[in-house]
């Protein structure tokens, strides 16, 4: 990895930037001193002029201004003026195939292209780094690459999925100014021109409020140099906005992903604590993970650099779809062994803990747990879809643009949704080989593992039954447990015994369940009651008065034993129905299989909600149904937000069923 200062060239007013080794970079950082120039050898100059040399200005113009930013010089807007610059370094256009490193002159200032030598590990500022963290980081590989504009600046994932998380809250709850407009305040979202605002400033404006180094397409001074935001709609500057945020935050993953390759994985007092195994599990594809979405920036990038006024990225995306599903599938399936291999190595190897605790010290990864980086691929993958899903909702109908969005957005959802069965399945598997050693049935032969059966509800309820010797005018109740396991297909009735396992004394297919809801209390029967009912043919075999220590534990048995049909629950999440909705504002993992698991800014549609703070509702992005605490999540009081919503999911529904797919 090559990591640029800047230095005074002998007779020239302006500094120059050099290039460091790893080793030389610890030396520097020692050194107070004005450093002495180095000498730079490579290729010769070659000046372009013209046209061709237009092709390198919005890449020049946007490293000046990140450079002038993080080097922290007084003036930024000089570096915009004819005849001067920031003299910092940048890169040139280079592909794979054609690696070089290119100087060029412009506006009369040398400007050196590096590539990237660190064998695509890539990088950040060299404030977060001393010597022995960059070499732990990776050697040079056997090809140089194209080194990337935005990882020098760019933050850690986590901290821009926080920022991005909550401007969206913000759009989700806010009025509309006018109907079809999403109206967005300048702070947090893309907008119109703003009269007499530099770049500069507006980049410094926008770091102020989000508490971070990236920008808005609108800040790069290409574009606004152009015109053109004059003539852009507010829609289309939105549009513009979205694509330039997947390609920002795509370079914001790379740089948390190669925190966990280069400061994790590649510590070698982790790597001696662990065994090989251990090592695989914990970590898993990570490295395969990090070099794929590293070409997928590069070609962002160079889609970015051939017209940055009308760039497009979808078509990118699902070009590389493919190979973000042979990657993440396996990344996301194997993560239930990658929780249990962390809980086990916390428990049972004593050098693990403290040595991983020195490494989450550490400024590199700013404190932040190992946790917090393992789990970003499949955090990756549902925000991509978001994205794209976000550039589809602000395409014009009809258009080949439209088209490709569908398109990618489709093979994005297509992947999360596969990533979500293929963990599911794992579980779910687990669960009936560890329930069929626990349950027993008497006398009776009932094979409980099946590909198609999973469990939908478990625990344990109160049997009421009314005693024969108590006069009618004074019921009196005797109770005993019982312990219910509701599958997709049949329900279990039996006892506990001893060493935690359970004796079956009914069962019954799910079509023979009725329910009654008891809420009126009959007969002063006191508790959150209900009636169960065991059908064969129209009359009930077996009756059971069953109660449960809340509400909202009685209305998920019944909600679990008597399911809303799916198109119910469509017509829940359709434009024309005005129901609550909520919006998730903390993460939320589900511990029931009857509960929801959620991200941030997810919207539910609310069905059922309960006295003791539990919802059960319908996710309208994927139309997944469950029960959510209600403190994870808050309404949705604008009417004319709720409308934008369903609007907005039915657009990305109808554009979805164009291409023959039904929606999600």
């Amino acid at each position: 990895m090559r990591v640029y200062q800047r230095e005074e060239a002998p007779g020239s007013p302006e500094p120059h930037a050099v290039f460091l080794e790893p080793g030389q970079m610890a030396e520097q950082t020692l050194n107070t001193e004005e450093p002495r120039p180095l000498e730079l050898s490579g290729p010769a100059r070659v000046v372009l002029e013209g046209p061709e040399r237009r092709r390198f200005s919005a890449s020049e113009l946007m490293t000046r201004l990140h450079s002038s930013l993080r080097l922290g010089r007084n003036s930024a807007a000089r570096a915009l003026t004819p005849g001067s610059g920031t003299g910092a370094a940048r890169e040139g256009k280079a592909s794979g195939r054609e690696l070089r490193s290119v100087e060029m002159r412009a506006d009369g200032v040398a400007m050196a292209a590096p590539v990237d030598l660190s064998g695509g590990h890539g990088s950040w500022p060299e404030s977060r780094l001393d010597s022995q963290e960059e070499s732990a980081l990776g050697s040079r590989g056997d090809s140089e690459r194209r080194q990337s504009r935005f990882l020098l600046n760019s933050v850690l994932y986590q901290e821009y999925s926080d920022v991005a998380s909550a401007r969206e809250l913000r759009r989700q709850q806010r009025e509309e100014e006018c109907p079809g407009d999403e109206a967005e305040g300048a702070e947090e979202g893309p907008g119109p021109p703003r009269a007499n605002l530099s770049p500069s400033s507006s980049f410094r404006a926008q770091r102020s409020a989000r508490g971070s180094t990236f920008s808005l397409w609108q800040d790069i001074p290409d574009v606004r140099g152009s015109g053109v935001l004059a003539t852009l709609s507010l829609r289309d500057c939105k549009l513009q906005e979205a694509k330039f945020e997947l390609i920002t935050s795509e370079a914001s993953y790379i740089h948390s992903l190669s925190v966990a390759v280069g400061h994790f994985l590649g510590s070698a007092e982790l790597s001696e604590c662990l065994g090989t195994q251990d090592k695989q599990w914990l970590f898993s594809k990570l490295p395969e993970v990090k070099s794929t979405s590293e070409r997928f920036l590069q070609d962002l990038e160079q889609r970015l650099e051939a017209d940055v006024l009308r760039f497009s990225v979808c078509d990118v995306v699902l070009h590389h779809c493919p190979a973000f599903r042979r990657v993440y599938l396996p990344y996301v399936t194997n993560q239930a062994y990658q929780e249990r291999t962390y809980q086990r190595l916390l428990l049972e190897n004593p050098k693990f803990p403290s040595i991983l605790a020195r490494l989450e010290e550490s400024p590199v990864c700013q404190r932040l747990p190992l946790t917090s980086f393992l789990i970003l691929p499949f955090q990756r993958i549902t925000r991509l879809k978001m994205l794209v899903e976000n550039i589809l909702k602000r395409t014009a109908q009809g258009s080949e643009d439209e088209d490709m969005a569908t398109k990618a957005f489709n093979a994005l959802k297509e992947l999360v949704q596969e990533c979500n069965a293929s963990v599911q399945s794992m579980k779910r598997t687990e669960e009936l080989i560890h329930l069929s050693k626990k349950i027993h049935f008497e006398g009776k032969i009932f094979p409980l593992i099946s590909q198609a059966r999973w469990l939908v509800r478990h625990g344990e309820l109160v049997e009421l039954a009314p005693l024969p010797a108590a006069p009618p005018a004074k019921l009196k109740l005797s109770s005993k447990a019982v312990y219910l396991h509701l599958f997709n297909d049949c329900l279990l009735l039996s006892r506990r015994k001893e060493l935690g396992k359970f004796a079956v004394f009914v069962h019954a297919k799910m079509s023979e369940l009725q329910v009654k809801d008891l809420s009126l209390k009959p007969q002063g029967i006191p508790g959150h009651v209900f009636l169960l009912q065991l059908l064969h043919g129209q009359h009930a075999k077996h009756q059971f008065l069953l109660r449960a220590r809340t509400e909202s534990e009685k209305q998920r048995w019944i909600s679990a034993m008597c399911p809303s049909s799916p198109q119910e629950d469509k017509e829940v999440i359709s434009e024309g129905e005005d129901r609550p909705q909520v919006q998730c504002v903390r993460t939320y993992k589900a511990l029931q299989p009857d509960e929801l698991t959620l991200e941030k800014t997810d919207i539910l549609a609310v069905r059922t909600r309960t006295s003791d703070g539990w919802l059960e509702g319908v996710r309208l992005a994927d139309g997944e149904k469950g029960w959510v605490p209600h403190a994870y999540v808050e309404e949705i009081s604008s009417l004319s937000a709720r409308l934008r919503n369903l609007r907005e999911n039915k657009r990305i529904t109808s554009a979805t069923s164009k291409l023959g797919e039904p929606p999600a």
